[in-house]
């Protein structure tokens, strides 16, 4: 067996791994890290269309080990490959319930332009289902209100920016400085503290 078929997978082992360590909420897409795994599949691919012609063609039945060892490696590859990016849909639907719809900037630039379009797609979706589920009571509910049970309908949160004017439900301006402080209803003011522009007071 050469030394190149004992590397089949190695580089899709890699993506997964890579993903894993990653520290970040997201890491850049590996547009070559995928692209070298998708050739490597072709070529697996090409390379048993042609022994299994040699094998219809001669009968010779020593070629099966090879054929299925390099059969193996592709299913691999592409279970590998499809971890992946299953691994990557999951975290971008989950930034969709941290930071709402807007993508913050730094997250978006690791995203490839079929991620963003999931992600938007995505969005889209489940403002669809929020509006739908809360029409009996004549307006939409937002299930990205509350990930965790409140223990207060009032928080105290610190601001950590200059955010400028934020209207309240019931029409009262806010003036959010950076570093002021104020007692406000949770459920309001929960998407501003997951995108760090308050900072909750425990």
């Amino acid at each position: 067996m050469s030394r190149e078929n004992k590397l089949f997978g190695d580089k899709a082992f890699e993506l997964l791994k890579d993903l894993e360590r990653s520290s970040q909420t997201i890491p850049a897409f590996d547009d070559d890290g995928v692209r070298q795994v998708l050739e490597e599949i072709k070529a697996i691919f090409e390379e048993n269309v042609a022994q299994a012609s040699s094998y219809n063609s001669s009968g010779d039945r020593s070629l099966w080990p090879l054929l299925n060892y390099r059969h193996a490696a592709l299913q691999r590859n592409k279970r590998c490959l499809l971890a992946y990016l299953y691994e990557r849909s999951k975290r971008i639907k989950a930034l969709r319930w941290e930071f709402g719809p807007i993508i913050p900037g730094d997250i978006k630039q690791a995203l490839c332009e079929p991620e963003v379009q999931f992600f938007n797609n995505y969005s889209k979706s489940l403002a669809a289902y929020m509006c739908i589920a809360g029409c009996s009571q004549g307006q939409g509910i937002d299930l990205t209100n509350n990930l965790r049970p409140p223990k207060s309908l009032y928080i105290e949160v610190r601001c950590m920016e200059d955010y400028g004017k934020f209207e309240l439900d019931d029409g009262e301006l806010i003036h959010l400085k950076k570093n002021s402080q104020h007692y406000l209803p949770r459920a309001q003011v929960e998407s501003l503290v997951r995108q760090g522009i308050l900072q909750h007071i425990a």
